[in-house]
């Protein structure tokens, strides 16, 4: 992300001598994609960041998938996947559940009380949604502060740790990629400024603003990364606590993104959905679908035409409002509609007429379309909703 901060005590020059008060040397570390040649971010440490005393084995949850086959559109709730008091312990890193996932991106629930361990994840970024709740995710690069309809924009390798405030579940939807997420590239100048059609800018991103500077000795960090067969974690025990960073600077850190900062990009006619995109990664886009005016076309039929996106697997998460194309189907807050590629979709029967004249949508939800086909993982097959594939027939009979 092409967008330079500067946070704590940094050197006027990089590569060279940073020492503290005493004369003892800070230990410089480069976060960096792409080898050394995408965006990057220098950090200062107190301690040597690569020293580290212990390590054995961890099982990351369960990234285990079935095929959707017979191929079938998917009602998911993801609210049952929590019952009752059970979030009180969860965390959200140990207590996420996989929902649908493929060799790009994989994505999981969860709703949480707990704090969680510090986490790395080595395998891609991680964006993920606040349906509801409140936290202070703390990291290397220093404090975060999230709250409802916020994403967490977190890098790749980032040490993190998540900290639930307000005495209410924090309900996390994560869309974790096998590479990294970004702004779609046709909102952005050729030097990475977003452009004046772009439906957010600069101002909406909301990175780290202090540092942490944590002291500590012999501390766990959860580490998911690459092995054999697919996904693998390791526990490290690092000599001093990796917060221990003074300053840094550069274009890579963690940031928030609210989706009620998204505007929306309408039209006379009906707008495709690539106009509600705000992230990419790759093989795979995510869409916001906020509040707006519809079509004012005197002919106009707000709600989306049937369409058979023939390339992609279409995830719809339901996270506010009242969305109208899907009234009569069930769905409802918390939901998940997985319409795969293959299965021609769109509104639930009426819908297409009752929007006839309707001005305006009230409705939030997080859209990922992925360019490989979703298996589906443990927690989408104990919450699937048995019937939903036959709804557009059950409604139009009057069931």
């Amino acid at each position: 992300m092409a967008y330079y901060r500067r946070v704590g005590d940094v050197p006027p020059k990089r590569h060279t001598q940073h020492r503290d008060e005493t004369g003892r040397l800070y230990y410089e570390e480069l976060m960096g994609e792409e080898g050394f040649s995408s965006d990057s971010s220098l950090l200062y440490h107190r301690h040597l960041p690569s020293a580290i005393v212990g390590f054995e084995p961890w099982e990351p949850p369960d990234h285990t998938t079935t095929p959707n086959h017979p191929l079938r559109p998917r009602h998911l709730r993801l609210h049952a996947l929590f019952p009752g008091d059970s979030w009180r312990d969860a965390d959200v890193v140990t207590g996420r559940r996989m929902i649908l996932g493929n060799a790009d991106v994989r994505i999981f629930y969860v709703a949480a009380g707990k704090e969680s361990p510090l986490y790395r994840n080595a395998t891609g970024d991680e964006l993920v949604y606040i349906e509801s709740g409140e936290a202070v995710v703390e990291t290397v690069f220093g404090p975060l502060r999230a709250k409802t309809g916020d994403y967490v924009v977190m890098p790749a390798s980032t040490i993190h740790r998540w900290l639930p405030q307000g005495g209410e579940p924090l309900r996390a939807y994560i869309i974790e990629a096998s590479g990294h997420v970004a702004p779609p590239k046709r909102y952005l100048s050729r030097y990475g400024q977003f452009l004046e059609h772009a439906p957010y800018c600069e101002r909406d991103l909301h990175g780290p603003e202090e540092v942490l500077c944590v002291d500590g000795t012999d501390v766990e960090v959860l580490v998911k990364h690459r092995g054999p067969g697919g996904i693998a974690g390791t526990r490290f025990v690092f000599e001093r606590h990796p917060f221990d960073v003074v300053g840094w600077d550069g274009c890579l850190y963690p940031y928030t993104f609210s989706i009620f900062d998204f505007e929306p990009i309408t039209g006379r006619v009906h707008q495709p959905p690539p106009v509600h995109q705000v992230f990419e990664g790759h093989n795979f886009v995510v869409c916001n679908f906020v509040p707006r005016k519809v079509d004012y076309h005197p002919q106009a039929i707000p709600v989306p035409y049937y369409h058979s996106n023939v390339d992609s697997d279409e995830v719809m998460f339901y996270c506010g409002g009242n969305y109208e194309a899907r009234k009569g189907s069930g769905i409802g807050q918390g939901s998940v509609s997985l319409h795969p590629a293959g299965h021609t979709h769109g509104p639930q029967p009426g819908g297409y007429e009752r929007s006839i004249g309707v001005e305006f949508f009230e409705e939030y939800a997080v859209m990922v379309d992925t360019f490989r086909p979703l298996e589906l993982g443990e927690a989408a097959l104990a919450c699937d909703v048995d019937g939903y594939q036959f709804s557009w027939a059950a409604q139009r009979q009057g069931k």
